[in-house]
């Protein structure tokens, strides 16, 4: 199924929080790219509109997958929308790191700023098993990392000091009325 039929389709679902066990583990490999597969995908873009995020990982809506999709744009306010699964990301020599807010559906409402490199590049395979290399800047390099580290089971608060998280969990706690459990599903 082509992505601009995955992006129309689906129901969006509730996202975990922080402290679900498939959160914290790594994703198991995509091997099978049928119509099972394409119907995460289409609920994941779906969660992903409805809680208006970069992107968001298998694992948040509880499938232990490596995959994620992405809708944001890169350092040229370009729209980028895709998925990858199986996604590594590549080590770029001399690549310059950007200090910008980074937050997580998996804890809404709460951001910080966090540095990353600036330029990403990750290798995967797209929806229907083929290769794929998606190469980020801005906002995409950012999410690309991102996402490719919730399917190893690190969460933003794995890269984060003490005092980072306490910040970070009291901010989500000023907010969490405004997110209920079964949040971004109606």
């Amino acid at each position: 199924m082509p992505v601009e039929e995955l992006l129309v389709r689906g129901e969006p679902v509730p996202i975990l929080r922080w402290g679900e066990p498939v959160l914290h583990r790594p994703a198991r490999p995509v091997t099978s790219f049928d119509a099972d597969l394409w119907d995460l995908l289409a609920t994941m873009f779906a969660t992903n509109r409805a809680a208006h995020g970069a992107g968001l990982a298998a694992p948040q809506i509880g499938s232990d997958l490596a995959v994620f999709v992405y809708d944001c744009e890169d350092a040229r306010g370009r729209r980028r929308q895709g998925l990858v699964c199986n996604p590594t990301i590549a080590r770029l020599p001399a690549t310059r790191h950007d200090v910008a807010p980074e937050g997580c559906l998996s804890l809404p409402g709460a951001y910080l700023p966090f540095t990353r490199p600036d330029t990403a590049v990750c290798r995967g395979q797209d929806q229907f098993g083929r290769p794929v290399t998606v190469r980020g800047t801005g906002v995409l390099a950012r999410c690309l990392q991102h996402e490719t580290d919730h399917l190893r089971g690190v969460v933003l608060e794995d890269h984060l000091t003490p005092r980072q998280r306490r910040d970070l969990m009291r901010q989500h706690d000023r907010v969490a009325d405004d997110y209920p459990t079964h949040w971004p599903a109606r």
